[in-house]
Protein backbone atom coordinates (compact mmCIF):
# COMPACT_ATOMS: atom_id res chain seq x y z
CA UNK A 1 0.00 0.00 0.00
CA UNK A 2 1.05 3.31 -0.58
CA UNK A 3 1.87 5.95 1.51
CA UNK A 4 -0.83 7.72 0.29
CA UNK A 5 -3.41 5.15 0.61
CA UNK A 6 -2.73 4.65 4.08
CA UNK A 7 -5.52 5.68 6.56
CA UNK A 8 -4.81 7.68 9.47
CA UNK A 9 -4.22 6.27 12.63
CA UNK A 10 -7.03 6.18 15.03
CA UNK A 11 -6.52 8.91 17.76
CA UNK A 12 -7.06 7.89 21.88
CA UNK A 13 -10.57 7.44 23.09
CA UNK A 14 -9.78 10.73 25.24
CA UNK A 15 -8.96 12.47 21.93
CA UNK A 16 -12.08 11.24 19.78
CA UNK A 17 -14.64 13.83 20.66
CA UNK A 18 -12.41 16.24 18.21
CA UNK A 19 -13.21 14.04 15.32
CA UNK A 20 -16.48 16.53 14.69
CA UNK A 21 -14.40 19.30 14.26
CA UNK A 22 -12.55 20.39 11.06
CA UNK A 23 -9.80 22.62 12.69
CA UNK A 24 -7.56 24.63 10.21
CA UNK A 25 -4.08 23.47 11.01
CA UNK A 26 -0.21 24.08 9.73
CA UNK A 27 2.56 26.94 9.62
CA UNK A 28 0.64 28.74 7.16
CA UNK A 29 -2.63 28.77 8.53
CA UNK A 30 -1.40 29.73 12.05
CA UNK A 31 0.83 32.88 10.78
CA UNK A 32 -2.03 33.85 9.10
CA UNK A 33 -4.74 33.87 12.09
CA UNK A 34 -2.07 35.64 14.16
CA UNK A 35 -1.49 38.68 12.20
CA UNK A 36 -3.60 41.94 11.71
CA UNK A 37 -5.00 42.00 15.41
CA UNK A 38 -5.81 45.12 17.45
CA UNK A 39 -4.15 45.76 20.52
CA UNK A 40 -5.87 43.70 23.49
CA UNK A 41 -7.14 46.05 26.24
CA UNK A 42 -4.79 45.34 29.05
CA UNK A 43 -6.32 47.81 31.43
CA UNK A 44 -5.71 46.73 35.14
CA UNK A 45 -8.75 46.62 36.78
CA UNK A 46 -9.86 48.40 40.06
CA UNK A 47 -9.16 46.38 43.20
CA UNK A 48 -12.44 43.62 44.17
CA UNK A 49 -14.14 45.18 46.76
CA UNK A 50 -13.66 41.93 48.60
CA UNK A 51 -9.92 41.92 48.01
CA UNK A 52 -8.75 43.51 51.98
CA UNK A 53 -11.26 41.06 53.88
CA UNK A 54 -10.05 38.17 51.88
CA UNK A 55 -6.79 39.12 52.24
CA UNK A 56 -7.43 39.17 56.20
CA UNK A 57 -8.58 35.98 56.09
CA UNK A 58 -5.64 34.90 54.54
CA UNK A 59 -3.40 35.86 57.36
CA UNK A 60 -5.68 33.89 59.66
CA UNK A 61 -4.78 30.91 57.59
CA UNK A 62 -1.36 31.60 57.81
CA UNK A 63 -1.15 32.14 61.66
CA UNK A 64 -3.01 28.97 62.43
CA UNK A 65 -0.64 27.13 59.73
CA UNK A 66 2.60 28.17 60.21
CA UNK A 67 5.61 26.67 58.64
CA UNK A 68 3.40 24.93 56.21
CA UNK A 69 2.40 25.49 52.39
CA UNK A 70 -1.42 25.51 51.97
CA UNK A 71 -2.95 24.93 48.47
CA UNK A 72 -6.86 25.55 48.15
CA UNK A 73 -7.20 24.43 44.39
CA UNK A 74 -10.60 26.08 43.16
CA UNK A 75 -11.23 23.48 40.96
CA UNK A 76 -11.45 21.84 37.38
CA UNK A 77 -14.39 21.89 34.82
CA UNK A 78 -16.67 19.22 35.68
CA UNK A 79 -18.27 16.99 32.98
CA UNK A 80 -21.54 16.58 32.70
CA UNK A 81 -22.01 14.35 29.45
CA UNK A 82 -19.06 13.71 26.90
CA UNK A 83 -17.67 16.76 26.17
CA UNK A 84 -20.09 18.99 27.63
CA UNK A 85 -19.59 20.85 30.57
CA UNK A 86 -21.97 22.05 33.83
CA UNK A 87 -21.21 26.25 34.03
CA UNK A 88 -18.12 26.88 36.29
CA UNK A 89 -18.83 27.27 40.08
CA UNK A 90 -15.40 27.33 42.24
CA UNK A 91 -14.91 25.86 45.41
CA UNK A 92 -16.41 27.93 48.17
CA UNK A 93 -12.67 28.18 50.01
CA UNK A 94 -10.75 29.48 47.19
CA UNK A 95 -13.26 32.03 46.61
CA UNK A 96 -13.69 33.06 50.78
CA UNK A 97 -9.86 33.43 50.63
CA UNK A 98 -9.56 35.22 47.29
CA UNK A 99 -12.96 37.15 46.97
CA UNK A 100 -12.44 36.14 43.06
CA UNK A 101 -16.35 34.31 42.69
CA UNK A 102 -17.85 34.03 39.55
CA UNK A 103 -15.25 34.90 37.05
CA UNK A 104 -12.78 32.86 38.82
CA UNK A 105 -10.73 30.89 35.59
CA UNK A 106 -10.88 27.31 36.17
CA UNK A 107 -8.30 25.05 37.55
CA UNK A 108 -6.66 28.37 39.61
CA UNK A 109 -4.65 27.32 42.61
CA UNK A 110 -4.53 29.54 45.72
CA UNK A 111 -0.98 29.01 47.79
CA UNK A 112 -0.45 30.27 51.06
CA UNK A 113 3.28 30.01 51.94
CA UNK A 114 3.58 30.58 55.64
CA UNK A 115 7.58 30.01 55.18
CA UNK A 116 8.29 32.73 53.26
CA UNK A 117 5.39 35.00 54.07
CA UNK A 118 4.37 34.86 50.54
CA UNK A 119 0.50 34.61 48.60
CA UNK A 120 0.09 33.69 45.41
CA UNK A 121 -2.61 32.37 42.54
CA UNK A 122 -1.54 30.25 39.82
CA UNK A 123 -3.95 30.59 36.77
CA UNK A 124 -4.25 30.01 33.43
CA UNK A 125 -3.70 33.21 31.38
CA UNK A 126 -5.13 33.78 28.20
CA UNK A 127 -2.86 32.31 25.01
CA UNK A 128 -0.65 34.40 22.86
CA UNK A 129 -2.50 35.02 19.32
CA UNK A 130 0.89 33.16 18.24
CA UNK A 131 -0.47 29.77 19.53
CA UNK A 132 -2.59 27.04 17.92
CA UNK A 133 -4.91 27.33 21.16
CA UNK A 134 -5.82 30.87 20.58
CA UNK A 135 -8.36 28.96 17.78
CA UNK A 136 -7.94 25.46 17.93
CA UNK A 137 -7.95 24.23 21.60
CA UNK A 138 -12.09 24.36 22.45
CA UNK A 139 -11.32 23.73 25.59
CA UNK A 140 -9.39 26.35 26.74
CA UNK A 141 -9.04 28.34 23.65
CA UNK A 142 -10.14 32.26 23.32
CA UNK A 143 -12.35 31.71 19.57
CA UNK A 144 -13.86 28.73 22.04
CA UNK A 145 -14.04 30.83 25.43
CA UNK A 146 -13.01 34.57 25.19
CA UNK A 147 -9.82 35.71 26.25
CA UNK A 148 -8.58 35.10 30.12
CA UNK A 149 -7.78 37.98 32.26
CA UNK A 150 -3.57 38.40 32.32
CA UNK A 151 -1.70 37.72 35.61
CA UNK A 152 -1.06 41.38 36.27
CA UNK A 153 -4.78 42.12 35.70
CA UNK A 154 -5.78 39.16 38.14
CA UNK A 155 -2.74 40.47 40.88
CA UNK A 156 -4.72 44.24 40.38
CA UNK A 157 -7.91 42.77 41.11
CA UNK A 158 -7.54 40.58 43.67
CA UNK A 159 -4.68 42.08 45.69
CA UNK A 160 -2.16 39.45 45.30
CA UNK A 161 1.08 38.11 43.63
CA UNK A 162 -0.18 35.74 40.41
CA UNK A 163 2.48 33.30 38.41
CA UNK A 164 1.22 31.31 35.40
CA UNK A 165 -0.29 27.70 36.00
CA UNK A 166 2.80 26.19 34.53
CA UNK A 167 4.85 27.34 36.87
CA UNK A 168 3.15 25.65 39.82
CA UNK A 169 4.39 22.04 38.78
CA UNK A 170 8.44 23.22 39.40
CA UNK A 171 7.20 24.92 42.71
CA UNK A 172 5.13 22.08 44.01
CA UNK A 173 8.58 20.03 43.24
CA UNK A 174 10.85 21.32 45.51
CA UNK A 175 8.27 20.57 48.49
CA UNK A 176 8.41 17.60 50.83
CA UNK A 177 5.06 16.62 51.43
CA UNK A 178 4.84 17.06 55.11
CA UNK A 179 5.19 20.56 54.05
CA UNK A 180 1.82 20.71 51.98
CA UNK A 181 -1.96 21.25 53.58
CA UNK A 182 -4.79 20.93 50.94
CA UNK A 183 -7.91 20.19 50.80
CA UNK A 184 -7.62 16.42 51.60
CA UNK A 185 -6.85 18.01 54.82
CA UNK A 186 -8.91 17.60 57.53
CA UNK A 187 -8.10 20.50 60.02
CA UNK A 188 -7.66 22.67 57.64
CA UNK A 189 -10.99 22.08 55.93
CA UNK A 190 -12.94 22.54 59.47
CA UNK A 191 -10.47 25.77 60.45
CA UNK A 192 -11.44 27.06 56.68
CA UNK A 193 -15.45 25.94 56.77
CA UNK A 194 -15.66 27.68 60.85
CA UNK A 195 -13.96 30.95 59.96
CA UNK A 196 -17.06 31.82 57.80
CA UNK A 197 -19.62 31.13 60.35
CA UNK A 198 -19.63 35.02 61.48
CA UNK A 199 -20.15 36.95 57.80
CA UNK A 200 -18.11 40.84 57.57
CA UNK A 201 -20.26 43.57 56.35
CA UNK A 202 -19.34 43.00 52.43
CA UNK A 203 -20.18 39.29 53.19
CA UNK A 204 -23.45 40.42 54.62
CA UNK A 205 -24.45 43.24 51.82
CA UNK A 206 -23.77 39.90 49.54
CA UNK A 207 -26.38 38.18 51.30
CA UNK A 208 -28.67 41.04 51.23
CA UNK A 209 -28.62 41.41 47.25
CA UNK A 210 -28.59 37.03 46.92
CA UNK A 211 -32.28 37.58 49.14
CA UNK A 212 -33.32 40.37 47.00
CA UNK A 213 -32.67 38.82 44.10
CA UNK A 214 -34.87 35.60 45.51
CA UNK A 215 -37.76 37.94 46.30
CA UNK A 216 -38.10 38.83 42.65
CA UNK A 217 -37.58 35.20 41.71
CA UNK A 218 -40.70 34.15 44.02
CA UNK A 219 -42.59 36.87 42.44
CA UNK A 220 -41.91 36.09 39.08
CA UNK A 221 -43.77 32.93 40.41
CA UNK A 222 -46.37 34.33 41.22
CA UNK A 223 -46.97 36.49 38.02
CA UNK A 224 -46.33 33.17 35.44
CA UNK A 225 -48.49 30.16 38.26
CA UNK A 226 -51.54 30.34 36.18
CA UNK A 227 -49.61 29.19 33.11
CA UNK A 228 -48.51 26.18 35.48
CA UNK A 229 -52.04 24.88 36.59
CA UNK A 230 -53.43 22.33 34.60
CA UNK A 231 -49.69 22.11 32.46
CA UNK A 232 -48.83 18.29 32.71
CA UNK A 233 -45.21 19.70 34.09
CA UNK A 234 -46.60 22.35 35.56
CA UNK A 235 -43.51 22.11 38.33
CA UNK A 236 -41.15 22.94 35.43
CA UNK A 237 -43.01 26.24 34.63
CA UNK A 238 -42.36 27.47 38.27
CA UNK A 239 -39.20 25.93 38.43
CA UNK A 240 -37.86 27.91 34.98
CA UNK A 241 -39.63 30.85 36.20
CA UNK A 242 -37.13 31.21 39.21
CA UNK A 243 -34.44 30.27 37.37
CA UNK A 244 -34.98 33.20 34.53
CA UNK A 245 -34.28 35.32 37.69
CA UNK A 246 -31.86 33.62 39.17
CA UNK A 247 -29.66 34.31 35.75
CA UNK A 248 -30.93 37.88 35.41
CA UNK A 249 -30.55 38.89 38.80
CA UNK A 250 -27.48 36.58 39.90
CA UNK A 251 -24.66 34.12 38.57
CA UNK A 252 -27.21 30.69 38.96
CA UNK A 253 -29.04 29.09 41.81
CA UNK A 254 -28.07 28.99 44.83
CA UNK A 255 -28.95 24.76 44.75
CA UNK A 256 -31.66 22.82 42.43
CA UNK A 257 -35.14 24.40 43.12
CA UNK A 258 -37.78 22.85 44.87
CA UNK A 259 -41.58 23.04 43.18
CA UNK A 260 -43.38 20.75 44.70
CA UNK A 261 -46.90 20.64 44.36
CA UNK A 262 -49.89 19.03 46.03
CA UNK A 263 -48.09 15.47 47.66
CA UNK A 264 -44.73 16.38 46.90
CA UNK A 265 -44.36 18.98 48.86
CA UNK A 266 -43.91 15.61 51.45
CA UNK A 267 -40.80 15.36 49.96
CA UNK A 268 -38.20 16.94 51.54
CA UNK A 269 -35.67 16.87 48.36
CA UNK A 270 -38.27 17.07 45.59
CA UNK A 271 -36.46 18.29 42.73
CA UNK A 272 -37.96 16.67 39.84
CA UNK A 273 -40.35 18.81 39.16
CA UNK A 274 -41.72 16.65 36.58
CA UNK A 275 -45.12 17.09 38.32
CA UNK A 276 -48.75 18.72 36.83
CA UNK A 277 -49.82 21.42 39.28
CA UNK A 278 -53.73 21.75 40.13
CA UNK A 279 -56.45 24.34 41.10
CA UNK A 280 -56.73 23.36 44.88
CA UNK A 281 -53.48 22.30 45.27
CA UNK A 282 -50.32 23.79 47.62
CA UNK A 283 -47.33 24.36 45.97
CA UNK A 284 -43.90 24.69 48.14
CA UNK A 285 -41.08 26.25 46.48
CA UNK A 286 -37.86 26.08 48.13
CA UNK A 287 -35.62 28.37 46.11
CA UNK A 288 -32.39 30.57 46.20
CA UNK A 289 -30.46 33.04 43.87
CA UNK A 290 -26.29 32.80 43.94
CA UNK A 291 -25.39 36.36 43.02
CA UNK A 292 -22.24 36.85 41.26
CA UNK A 293 -20.01 36.53 44.34
CA UNK A 294 -21.39 33.24 45.08
CA UNK A 295 -23.27 33.91 48.36
CA UNK A 296 -26.62 32.14 47.97
CA UNK A 297 -30.17 32.66 49.46
CA UNK A 298 -32.59 29.74 50.66
CA UNK A 299 -36.18 30.64 50.81
CA UNK A 300 -39.10 28.46 50.87
CA UNK A 301 -42.71 29.51 51.00
CA UNK A 302 -45.99 27.36 50.33
CA UNK A 303 -48.60 29.09 48.69
CA UNK A 304 -52.18 27.88 47.40
CA UNK A 305 -52.46 27.59 44.04
CA UNK A 306 -55.55 28.94 43.32
CA UNK A 307 -54.90 31.82 45.77
CA UNK A 308 -56.78 30.42 49.08
CA UNK A 309 -56.20 28.23 51.75
CA UNK A 310 -58.21 25.69 52.36
CA UNK A 311 -59.37 25.01 56.31
CA UNK A 312 -57.49 22.14 56.28
CA UNK A 313 -54.58 23.72 54.41
CA UNK A 314 -54.51 26.76 56.70
CA UNK A 315 -54.38 24.49 60.11
CA UNK A 316 -51.41 22.99 58.98
CA UNK A 317 -49.51 26.58 57.95
CA UNK A 318 -50.46 28.38 60.88
CA UNK A 319 -49.08 25.53 63.29
CA UNK A 320 -45.57 25.93 61.21
CA UNK A 321 -45.88 29.70 61.20
CA UNK A 322 -46.83 29.38 65.04
CA UNK A 323 -43.26 26.70 65.34
CA UNK A 324 -41.24 29.37 63.23
CA UNK A 325 -42.22 32.47 65.01
CA UNK A 326 -41.39 30.60 68.09
CA UNK A 327 -37.60 30.32 67.35
CA UNK A 328 -37.44 34.06 66.42
CA UNK A 329 -38.61 35.13 69.48
CA UNK A 330 -35.62 33.68 70.95
CA UNK A 331 -33.08 34.11 68.48
CA UNK A 332 -30.50 36.39 69.80
CA UNK A 333 -26.59 36.68 70.78
CA UNK A 334 -25.55 34.06 73.49
CA UNK A 335 -28.25 31.93 72.34
CA UNK A 336 -27.11 28.03 72.06
CA UNK A 337 -27.44 27.40 67.81
CA UNK A 338 -28.93 24.32 69.12
CA UNK A 339 -31.93 25.67 70.92
CA UNK A 340 -33.39 26.76 67.74
CA UNK A 341 -34.25 23.51 66.79
CA UNK A 342 -35.15 22.25 70.06
CA UNK A 343 -37.93 25.85 70.02
CA UNK A 344 -39.31 24.83 67.31
CA UNK A 345 -39.72 20.70 68.10
CA UNK A 346 -41.31 22.20 71.67
CA UNK A 347 -44.04 23.49 69.24
CA UNK A 348 -44.51 21.02 66.57
CA UNK A 349 -44.77 18.24 69.68
CA UNK A 350 -47.11 20.18 71.44
CA UNK A 351 -49.23 20.77 68.19
CA UNK A 352 -49.64 16.83 67.29
CA UNK A 353 -49.71 16.32 70.53
CA UNK A 354 -52.93 18.67 71.21
CA UNK A 355 -54.32 16.94 67.62
CA UNK A 356 -53.98 13.83 68.74
CA UNK A 357 -51.57 12.13 66.52
CA UNK A 358 -49.20 10.74 69.48
CA UNK A 359 -50.77 9.41 72.60
CA UNK A 360 -48.02 10.81 74.95
CA UNK A 361 -47.38 14.17 76.33
CA UNK A 362 -45.17 16.58 74.82
CA UNK A 363 -42.41 16.64 77.26
CA UNK A 364 -42.43 12.86 77.13
CA UNK A 365 -42.10 13.29 73.52
CA UNK A 366 -39.55 15.30 73.83
CA UNK A 367 -36.75 13.30 75.01
CA UNK A 368 -34.45 11.87 73.00
CA UNK A 369 -35.28 8.19 73.53
CA UNK A 370 -39.10 8.89 71.89
CA UNK A 371 -39.46 11.69 69.63
CA UNK A 372 -42.22 10.65 68.22
CA UNK A 373 -43.33 13.89 66.91
CA UNK A 374 -40.28 13.81 64.40
CA UNK A 375 -42.25 11.64 61.98
CA UNK A 376 -43.76 14.60 60.65
CA UNK A 377 -40.45 16.90 60.83
CA UNK A 378 -37.14 14.46 60.03
CA UNK A 379 -35.31 17.32 58.93
CA UNK A 380 -33.44 20.35 61.29
CA UNK A 381 -34.74 23.76 61.64
CA UNK A 382 -31.64 25.79 61.16
CA UNK A 383 -28.61 25.43 58.95
CA UNK A 384 -25.56 28.51 58.29
CA UNK A 385 -25.74 30.10 54.73
CA UNK A 386 -23.20 32.08 53.07
CA UNK A 387 -20.91 30.56 50.01
CA UNK A 388 -22.52 27.38 50.46
CA UNK A 389 -26.21 26.59 50.90
CA UNK A 390 -25.56 24.52 53.26
CA UNK A 391 -22.37 26.98 54.64
CA UNK A 392 -19.67 25.45 57.87
CA UNK A 393 -20.57 22.27 56.76
CA UNK A 394 -17.17 20.62 57.24
CA UNK A 395 -17.13 22.37 61.29
CA UNK A 396 -17.21 20.06 64.04
CA UNK A 397 -20.37 18.67 64.33
CA UNK A 398 -20.00 19.72 68.43
CA UNK A 399 -19.17 22.99 67.35
CA UNK A 400 -21.65 23.99 64.99
CA UNK A 401 -24.57 22.97 67.45
CA UNK A 402 -22.78 24.35 70.46
CA UNK A 403 -21.46 27.71 69.17
CA UNK A 404 -23.36 30.64 70.78
CA UNK A 405 -25.11 33.07 68.38
CA UNK A 406 -22.86 35.97 67.37
CA UNK A 407 -23.62 39.17 65.80
CA UNK A 408 -22.82 38.61 61.72
CA UNK A 409 -24.08 35.04 61.91
CA UNK A 410 -26.39 34.13 59.03
CA UNK A 411 -28.89 31.39 58.82
CA UNK A 412 -32.24 29.91 58.10
CA UNK A 413 -35.32 28.95 60.35
CA UNK A 414 -37.54 26.28 58.23
CA UNK A 415 -40.02 24.13 60.37
CA UNK A 416 -42.22 22.14 58.53
CA UNK A 417 -45.02 19.83 58.65
CA UNK A 418 -45.66 17.10 56.34
CA UNK A 419 -48.34 14.70 56.20
CA UNK A 420 -47.81 11.97 53.44
CA UNK A 421 -50.47 10.71 51.63
CA UNK A 422 -50.28 7.24 52.95
CA UNK A 423 -49.70 8.06 56.92
CA UNK A 424 -52.92 6.44 57.91
CA UNK A 425 -51.60 8.49 61.64
CA UNK A 426 -53.66 11.26 60.37
CA UNK A 427 -56.80 12.25 59.69
CA UNK A 428 -57.57 11.80 55.79
CA UNK A 429 -58.55 15.77 55.06
CA UNK A 430 -54.61 16.35 56.28
CA UNK A 431 -53.03 13.59 54.48
CA UNK A 432 -50.78 14.72 51.18
CA UNK A 433 -50.56 18.33 52.76
CA UNK A 434 -47.00 19.30 53.24
CA UNK A 435 -45.77 23.01 54.39
CA UNK A 436 -42.42 24.32 55.29
CA UNK A 437 -41.96 28.28 55.77
CA UNK A 438 -38.27 29.11 55.74
CA UNK A 439 -36.58 32.80 55.89
CA UNK A 440 -33.18 34.00 56.47
CA UNK A 441 -32.19 35.72 59.27
CA UNK A 442 -29.09 37.80 60.51
CA UNK A 443 -27.93 38.10 64.19
CA UNK A 444 -27.52 41.47 64.91
CA UNK A 445 -27.00 43.00 68.07
CA UNK A 446 -30.29 42.43 70.13
CA UNK A 447 -31.23 39.51 68.36
CA UNK A 448 -32.16 38.84 64.73
CA UNK A 449 -33.28 40.58 61.72
CA UNK A 450 -35.22 38.47 58.83
CA UNK A 451 -33.59 39.28 55.40
CA UNK A 452 -36.46 37.90 53.67
CA UNK A 453 -39.08 39.58 54.81
CA UNK A 454 -40.13 41.02 51.76
CA UNK A 455 -42.59 37.78 51.10
CA UNK A 456 -45.41 37.48 53.54
CA UNK A 457 -45.12 34.81 55.80
CA UNK A 458 -49.00 34.71 57.46
CA UNK A 459 -51.11 33.19 55.72
CA UNK A 460 -53.10 36.34 54.97
CA UNK A 461 -50.15 38.13 53.98
CA UNK A 462 -49.56 35.49 50.98
CA UNK A 463 -52.79 35.54 49.98
CA UNK A 464 -53.15 39.22 49.33
CA UNK A 465 -49.62 39.14 48.19
CA UNK A 466 -50.75 36.61 45.42
CA UNK A 467 -54.04 38.65 44.40
CA UNK A 468 -51.91 41.53 43.67
CA UNK A 469 -49.27 39.76 41.44
CA UNK A 470 -51.79 37.23 39.50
Amino acid sequence: MSNEDQKPAEAPIAERGSYRSHRPHGPKFLAYISANWADRDNSLPARAEMAPMAKARRALVADKFAGKVVLIHSGAMKQRSNDTEYRYRPHAAFTHLTGWGSVTVPDSVLVIDTRHSTQTVYLRETAGRDSEEFYANSAIGEFWLGPRPTLAQVSALLDIDTKALGELDDFRAGLHDSEVLTLENEELVEFLSEMRFVKDALEIAEMRKAVAASVKGFEEVAKNLHLAVGHHRGERVVETSFFSQARIEGYDLGYETIAAAGHHACILHWMVNDGPIKDGDLLLLDAGVEVDSLYTADITRTIPVNGKYTEAQRRVYDAVLKAADAVFAIAKPGLAFRELHAEAMRVIAETVAEWGFIKISPEESLKPENQLHRRWMVHGTSHHLGLDVHDCAQAKRDLYLDQVLTPGMIFTIEPGLYFQPDDLMVPAELRGIGVRIEDNVLVTETGVENLSAALPRTAVEVEKWLAKLS
